[in-house]
């Protein structure tokens, strides 16, 4: 597989892209190796092993995902130009799965109400 081409649709500051739209809101538009065009929500930039990798939520003509699959990218911004690169080794991909696991229980931590904490 070549690597994907992709075009930031984001219009904002949240952690993944940088500027001003709320969390969740900022996508980019993969154009895939069969010239399908795709819209993807961005999820997270996380970092693993001195890599980024970038977790991409697939959505449908109406902005919503119907399978809960995510994607993930090795992610590289090179003096403002950033790239999606496969992850074509096994080894890689368990790391950034991983990684990704790791943001998301990050999250549910996050997001829990101190009051359902049971000691």
């Amino acid at each position: 597989m070549s690597d994907q081409n992709f075009d930031a649709g984001c219009n904002g500051n949240c952690s993944s892209c940088g500027s001003d739209c709320e969390p969740g809101q900022a996508t980019v538009t993969l154009t895939l190796d069969n010239d399908e065009v795709l819209e993807c929500a961005i999820l997270t930039i996380f970092p693993v092993g001195g890599n980024q990798y970038i977790a991409l939520l697939p959505l449908n003509e109406d902005g919503e995902n119907e399978d809960g699959e995510v994607f993930l990218y090795r992610y590289k911004d090179e003096n403002g130009n950033p790239s999606l690169e496969n992850i074509e080794d096994d080894d890689e991909y368990d790391l950034a799965a991983e990684g990704f696991d790791n943001w998301l229980d990050t999250q549910e931590f996050n997001t829990m109400d101190l009051d359902d904490i049971v000691e």
